[in-house]
């Protein structure tokens, strides 16, 4: 096999990402050596590659589900929002400067097209199939001319396209059908098709609007997935934890001790990486909710202040809602926080920021004994070390550059008291860590938690891979889409009017 495919969606969340992931899981099983690709990518949540690159996290996760190390060209250009109207924009890994939405689709997106398809083609060079994920819809007509995530990189590289569609948001026979008619002829030609997902019901009173839809446009539709709970990957925006359905729903999900713990994370703006709570979801008898308002920390037996890309607006943000205080009042009780990154900065004594914000001099909370400087250069790592007689993994992404004068050392950052802060982002991920985390916590909270001795998060993610391999496997029709994959769009596809306006 030498192919590829792009898989589109009628939406934003149509599902697109756990489409790619399960293709690509399917294609490994069946012994293709596969690999993702998503030529831009907009999010918060990013990873650090083996060789100090930053991409979305998606597709670090897609890259799991190839069995393969993700790098740099799985996602050539990352943009991370800054507010409303800019975002930084990644190409291949490293940081380039921050662009207005205007200024990255008049112009400098086209400019970064050679990059996307040189990092395409180097992959297809090296894997028998590249499975790529689209961005938003492929019928944005508003951003056409500059596309380089949809129909401009199919069009480049000659990409059959297939269709998703989320059926449990209703109206996915028209989404279908106005997707494939606001393109032109030549954007047309390579829709091979559709697939539709998260159904739920009697497939048999489906079937004949699909049978409709053949007539209306002369495309098949692929496969039908079942909705199920708890399937989604890393996510690339939104308050959901990937995990969390998935471990509510397994036989193990019952407290091991007598209680639960509650985690509250505290939802900054702009907040980035909030997947690092991922692994305390996967805890049986761990709940984890995200809280604005101080309240909702009274009964929280510990609270996460998450990473952010805007460390100065989200330290204004707890101070207007009345979490600034109640941390520090948490802190003084001897209360767990715990604060990541940005979260980490916000609880130092002093910020100068003179990169992100450009505010200067800004008083932290005063928590922790750090003062942070943001340097212009930021910080790529996959750093390794121990804490709490166990060893921790995790990756740094970050500006701010931290000087610790007191306090025990915790992970390169601190901890005064029951208040830990660190840099490192995943480090809940290493089993050990976590449990002996979790412990310390119970027992400053007073609960009778016991972390299950054999909760591995890397199993567990395993396992939804597997489950999204599953989907493709059983409920698409995937002779057809190997045939697809392998030998593009179908020939003589119809157009269906009235295409894109000129």
């Amino acid at each position: 096999m030498n192919g590829g495919l792009l898989v589109a969606g009628t939406t934003s969340d149509a599902g697109k990402s756990v489409v790619t992931a399960g293709i690509c899981r399917w294609l490994v099983r069946q012994g293709v050596k596969v690999a993702p690709f998503k030529a831009q990518n907009m999010s918060l949540n990013s990873f650090v590659t083996r060789e100090g690159a930053e991409i979305g996290r998606a597709q670090a996760m897609q890259a799991q589900a190839c069995r393969v190390e993700p790098t740099a060209l799985m996602n050539p250009v990352l943009l991370k929002p800054g507010g409303e109207q800019s975002s930084q924009v990644v190409l291949l890994g490293k940081p380039v400067g921050e662009l207005s939405a205007r200024g990255y689709h008049g112009g400098r997106q086209q400019a970064l097209l050679g990059t996307v398809l040189e990092s395409l083609e180097e992959l297809r060079g090296t894997y028998d199939a590249v499975i790529c994920e689209g961005a938003g819809s492929p019928a944005e007509i508003n951003l056409r001319r500059t596309d380089i995530v949809n129909m401009g990189i199919a069009r480049n590289a000659r990409l059959p396209v297939l269709v998703v569609g989320d059926i449990d948001r209703g109206g996915v026979f028209a989404s279908f059908f106005g997707t494939v008619a606001l393109l032109s002829p030549e954007d047309q030609e390579l829709v091979a098709g559709f697939l539709v997902n998260k159904f739920r019901g009697d497939i048999s009173l489906l079937e004949p609007g699909l049978d409709m839809l053949h007539g209306l446009t002369g495309r098949r539709t692929y496969g039908v997935l079942p909705f199920r709970h708890g399937l989604g990957i890393d996510e690339e925006d939104g308050l959901r934890i990937s995990l969390r359905g998935a471990v509510r729903e397994s036989a193990v999900a019952a407290p091991v001790g007598e209680d639960v713990l509650r985690v509250a994370v505290c939802a900054v703006p702009l907040m980035s990486n909030f997947t690092d709570v991922d692994a305390l979801a996967a805890e049986p008898g761990v709940v984890v909710r995200f809280v604005d308002r101080p309240e909702e920390l009274a009964d929280a037996d510990l609270v996460v202040v998450p990473g952010t890309r805007g460390t100065v607006r989200a330290l204004e943000w707890l101070r207007e809602r009345g979490l600034a205080e109640a941390l520090r009042r948490r802190a003084a009780d001897g209360r767990p926080v715990l604060g990541i990154c940005g979260g980490f900065q916000m609880l130092g004594e002093h910020i100068e920021d003179d990169v992100e914000s450009r505010r200067g001099d800004v008083a932290g909370l005063g928590i922790l004994p750090v003062r942070v400087r943001f340097a212009r250069e930021k910080t790529l790592a996959r750093p390794v070390g121990e804490a709490l007689g166990e060893r921790v993994e995790g990756y740094e992404i970050h500006h701010g550059v931290a000087e610790v004068t007191g306090g025990e050392a915790f992970l390169d950052g601190c901890r005064v008291g029951r208040t830990w802060g660190t840099h490192w982002h995943g480090s809940l991920e290493s089993d050990g860590f976590r449990r002996a985390f979790l412990r310390e916590v119970a027992a400053a909270a007073g609960r009778r938690f016991v972390p299950a001795p054999d909760t591995s998060f890397a199993a567990l993610r395993e396992e939804q891979l597997d489950r999204l391999g599953d989907l493709i496997e059983q409920h698409a029709d995937t002779d057809a889409l190997r045939r697809l994959i392998e030998s593009g769009a179908p020939q003589g596809l119809p157009f269906i009017p009235p295409g894109a306006p000129a």
